[in-house]
């Protein structure tokens, strides 16, 4: 193995089937805990880019996707079919759907994702409602995005928030409520606008945006 690959004991990977750039550390062992004390499991065909580093202690499906400089700390379960942008973060215990886009530059603590959500870059989600809190954890549960909502640019989520299917979230938005299914929200603090059937494509290319996904969801 190279010098400047890193590859701690109780790592499990296919490397018949995956790409490890140079520069990557795979099962570094969490605060307080020895090398190879945790397992890490990545599942096959993954593609990790140099200087990504993935923590002991969580669960990965196949074909996850990195970017350059990516970390996935402990405690983390992703879904097959993955893609985590450029110096994204995922600190501990979030739970990932199959399918997910993480842009780059994201940060995600404590956040549920469900199937084929998309995060455009520069997403942050918070979890501490008064930094800093010894007792955020019992403070709010972990935010939840549901099914294939899109979250714009730039857009900060307050914790403990549940935001339903099928949702767009405009570039720049900060989310402090809840939001109902197929809701359009823009605005600082973001603001329900529309549903998600009322709105228009500009050039006239369909009949409305997200209508060829449709026939995926039948």
């Amino acid at each position: 193995m190279s010098d400047s690959l890193q590859i701690f004991e109780n790592v499990h990977w296919d490397p018949t089937t995956s790409l490890l750039d140079p520069f990557v550390i795979l099962g570094k062992p969490p605060r307080q805990a020895a090398p190879g004390e945790k397992a890490l499991y990545l599942g096959s065909h993954a593609t990790i880019r140099s200087f990504s580093t993935l923590y002991a202690g969580s669960t990965i499906g196949s074909h996850l996707q990195t970017g350059h400089g990516v970390m996935i700390r402990e405690d983390n379960i992703l879904g097959d079919g993955v893609s985590v942008g450029t110096h994204a973060v995922l600190e501990y215990g979030n739970r990932i759907g199959h399918r997910v886009r993480i842009h780059s530059h994201c940060f995600l603590e404590r956040v549920i994702l469900e199937d084929e959500v998309f995060l455009g870059p520069h997403v942050v989600f918070t979890d501490d409602p008064h930094p800093i809190c010894p007792r955020y954890q019992d403070c709010k549960p972990p935010t939840r995005i549901g099914f294939r909502t899109r979250i714009g640019a730039n857009t900060t989520l307050l914790p403990g928030l549940n935001i339903g299917k099928n949702c767009l979230i405009g570039a720049g938005s900060v989310v402090t409520t809840d939001l109902p299914d197929n809701a359009v929200a823009v605005g600082n603090p973001a603001k329900l606008i529309k549903n998600i059937d009322e709105l228009h494509c500009q050039p006239g290319f369909y009949v409305r945006p997200y209508i060829w996904l449709e026939s995926e969801s039948d």
